[in-house]
């Protein structure tokens, strides 16, 4: 795999990692949601379950960020060290002219 090959899959992981933020935080909202229903039905097993569900998902949502946040960071430091941007601009002019 080439220099430009690895900054692409980095990237691509850093899109996923960010997908994944999102729905975490969309399950969040949705069990927040169901805990509001709730108030009012007063169901118990909901009751007993949902705010242990709500703070699983909120501890992976914090797991994700740490790592959204280190593997972005290192994904741009390995393209500024590696001049990614010429790296591109090398590869679009040798598939112009090939």
């Amino acid at each position: 795999m080439n220099t430009l090959q690895k900054f692409e899959l980095m990237e691509k992981i850093v899109r996923e990692l960010e997908d994944l933020q999102n729905s975490q935080t969309a399950l969040i909202q949705k069990i927040g949601k169901i805990e509001v229903d709730n108030i009012e039905l007063s169901d118990k097993r909901l009751e007993k379950d949902l705010p242990d569900m709500h703070q699983r998902l909120a501890d992976n949502l914090d797991t994700i960020v740490g790592i959204l946040a280190y593997f972005a960071d290192k994904t741009q430091n390995f393209g500024d060290k590696n001049n990614v941007d010429a790296l591109k601009e090398q590869e679009a002019i040798d598939n112009a002219t090939s």
